[in-house]
């Protein structure tokens, strides 16, 4: 089977990488010429946990194709997956644009009956748009061609994205024919052997599906981040409470830690998306409102504890900051917690040193030489006043706490992932503070 997927970024380089993993006929097309260009070579865009090697192996099996020309691409293909971004409006809408230029453009050349799959995160209604969208291409053309739309949004984590593609958990398909539901699960069928499920539904609620999700799991970091806040004033531990409410299978313990506030692609710009949606349909998602206030509150969190330890004044002193990207295995620094407190902590007049093992390159194009980069963690510390650790990556779970005290001026830790232990930092001569514990 010979498939196209439109759009090479997250989640249309992993689709398309791991489709043709199980043997299809996969070309990737995107209207960046050098990332094309890049992608022939096996130069990845993005950094995502095993994504290189399987683009390596499947380009030399000659599986997987890359392309700019969506015309040429379509000849013999049974199903069209547009993977396209949506990019928030000023209004916190999800902006259609692409996906609908993929739908007009499909329309515009098919020769034949195809499956248009959105996999793009998208609003309740999009596929109704997508339809009339293909229909009046063909009409246009005078063409009598037939196809369907199905919806398949996607639950990729950033880092784990191939594994989640691989061997998913669930796979959401919304179609509204025997036919496109036929197709949907013959292209699946090699990621459901090992029991996991495709659940089949109506378009609408499989939209539906991918926005309350992202924004559950949204509501339960809030959720833990406002616990945690709270247990810092009452004098609780919110580890001892996390560890409490997590045994609980109906909570569970996943997306209970708190920390500086979610960030990355989807998070925030679903979360906004969902309360737009439900504005244009009368309604007012007040959760959600005061998950997003909450998120946006968390990100400050170090900051304004840098500012009570060192009395308000932050000016001339020099800082270092342990991650970049939003969360570990990722390069990913969209609605980052690090991009908050960096520009906090140049506002305040203070130097920025920083290290990331992956996401250097991002912070550079977006910071510029207005902060330090350096490529060892020990080397961020050298003569800074202190630490702020803002994602929790492995490399930074047992570091040399002698060797961090000699190259600090002042031996103090802001720790927004709760990662160090409170009273193994006060023996070891640290001034620490954490997310809902208290501080020293």
């Amino acid at each position: 089977m010979k498939i196209v997927i439109v759009g090479t970024g997250y989640v249309g380089l992993v689709s398309g990488a791991c489709f043709a993993e199980v043997g299809l006929d996969v070309t990737c097309v995107d209207i960046d010429k050098k990332k094309i260009r890049d992608l022939k070579q096996g130069k990845l865009p993005i950094y995502e946990r095993g994504l290189e090697e399987i683009v390596h192996r499947n380009l030399e099996k000659g599986r997987l194709h890359f392309s700019t020309n969506l015309a040429e691409s379509l000849e013999e293909v049974s199903v069209v997956f547009s993977a396209v971004g949506t990019p928030p409006d000023e209004d916190g809408s999800a902006d259609l644009q692409y996906v609908l230029n993929v739908a007009r453009e499909v329309g515009e050349h098919m020769n034949d009956y195809i499956l248009v799959v959105t996999k793009s995160t998208v609003p309740v209604g999009t596929a109704e748009k997508v339809r009339k969208a293909i229909q009046e291409a063909l009409d246009k053309r005078k063409s009598d061609f037939t196809f369907d739309v199905a919806s398949n949004p996607e639950f990729l984590k950033e880092g784990d994205a191939v594994n989640d593609f691989l061997k998913p958990d669930r796979i959401v398909v919304g179609v509204d024919s025997d036919k496109a539901r036929n197709l949907m699960q013959r292209l699946y069928k090699p990621f459901t052997m090992n029991g996991h499920p495709v659940i089949m539904m109506d378009i609408v609620s499989a939209e539906m599906t991918k926005y309350a999700a992202n924004a559950m799991l949204a509501t339960k970091i809030s959720f833990m981040n406002d616990i945690a806040n709270l247990c810092e004033i009452a004098g609780a531990d919110v580890n001892m409470v996390r560890k409490g409410i997590g045994s609980d299978p109906r909570i569970g313990r996943y997306f209970i830690y708190p920390g500086t506030g979610y960030g990355g692609s989807c998070f925030p710009k679903d979360v906004k998306a969902l309360i737009r949606t439900a504005h244009q349909h009368g309604y007012d998602m007040a959760v959600l409102k005061a998950v997003e206030d909450v998120n946006e509150r968390q990100k400050s969190i170090l900051f304004g504890k840098a500012m009570k330890y060192f009395d308000g004044n932050l000016k001339g002193k020099t800082f270092a900051l342990w991650g970049l990207a939003f969360k570990p295995q990722t390069d990913d620094m969209r609605e980052a917690p690090s991009r908050v407190v960096i520009n906090k902590l140049l506002e305040a007049g203070a130097k920025v040193k920083t290290y990331d093992p992956v996401a250097l390159d991002e912070a550079k194009r977006i910071f510029g030489d207005k902060i330090e980069f350096v490529n060892d963690q020990y080397e961020a510390l050298i003569e800074v006043d202190a630490l702020f650790l803002i994602t929790e990556w492995p490399e930074f779970k047992f570091p040399s706490f002698k060797i961090m005290k000699k190259l600090m001026i002042k031996p103090v830790i802001f720790d927004g992932r709760n990662i160090y232990d409170k009273s193994e930092m006060k023996n070891e001569g640290f001034r620490y503070f954490g997310i809902g514990i208290g501080g020293e």
